[in-house]
């Protein structure tokens, strides 16, 4: 009848060093309570049929047996109820907390930054993603056609481009150097290096290279960008600027950290 969770430093394989929980359950009641709670904020329609067209607030990174219909790269809204078998696995990365959820068993709410877990067991570690990954499709484009201003190669002299304080304007940082891009069908995309001028790459998206028909991952092709390049990737009309980390690795690293979406 109690919920025991700890938390402590984790620093797997000499990485940045994350926030580590582990919570066990054990018994029911005040969990049921807790979990009749959540689904009732969340709303009958959400807690019932997850299929609202609300805003992701997580994507599916990984599943092992049956999670619910949900499969690899789906997103999930708050609210949502995930119901797993005892030997069921799902891995959620949060958008906006950078939490990442393993979740073996039980009954699972959806929340905004992190889930709730009935008779079940969740590891979460804190990984490195940034929660501008959320811009609406507008916001996106207005944030890349200011990036792509200021973090030009001739961005100097009188006409410099710089944001509020006299900052370099903000643009999406990923960790991982081989982004996942939502592109939702086959297209070219457009990959422009900023700071090194002359460096472009264009890609032409096929149907086959698509994980569930709108996700092109540049890991799976065994491409990668350079760490610490700045960039603008184009699919038609639209643009995003994003900023690739200093220390990020090549790779099928975390998709929360080095997922691109063009809305």
């Amino acid at each position: 009848m109690i919920r025991v969770e700890t938390s402590f430093l984790h620093a797997p394989g000499g990485a940045a060093t994350g926030l580590f929980r582990t919570a066990a359950v054990v018994g029911a009641a005040l969990i049921g309570a807790a979990l009749v709670s959540a689904v009732g904020l969340a709303g009958p329609a959400a807690a019932q049929s997850g299929t609202g067209k609300g805003v992701p607030v997580a994507v599916v990174e990984e599943v092992r047996g049956k999670a619910g219909g949900l499969e690899f790269m789906d997103y999930v809204e708050a609210g949502r109820v995930i119901k797993l078998g005892p030997k069921d696995t799902i891995v959620l990365g949060y958008l906006k907390s950078c939490l990442r959820e393993t979740i073996t068993g039980g009954t699972v709410v959806v929340g905004a930054e992190q889930s709730k877990v009935h008779l079940g067991q969740i590891d979460s570690i804190k990984v490195e993603c940034d929660a501008t990954a959320q811009l609406s499709e507008r916001q996106a484009t207005e944030s890349a056609a200011t990036v792509f201003r200021g973090m030009g190669p001739n961005n100097t002299g009188p006409n410099k481009t710089t944001g509020a304080g006299g900052e370099p304007p903000r643009a999406l940082v990923l960790f991982g150097r081989s982004p996942v891009f939502e592109l939702k069908a086959p297209a070219t995309l457009t990959l422009e290096r900023l700071d090194k001028a002359g460096e472009k790459q264009t890609i032409a998206v096929t149907q086959k290279m698509l994980l569930r028909g709108r996700f092109y991952d540049m890991a799976r092709s065994d491409k990668s960008l350079a760490a610490g390049g700045s960039y603008v990737a184009t699919l038609g009309p639209r643009k995003v600027a994003f900023k690739v980390s200093a220390d990020a690795k090549p790779g099928a690293t975390p998709a929360v950290g080095r997922l691109v979406r063009f809305e």
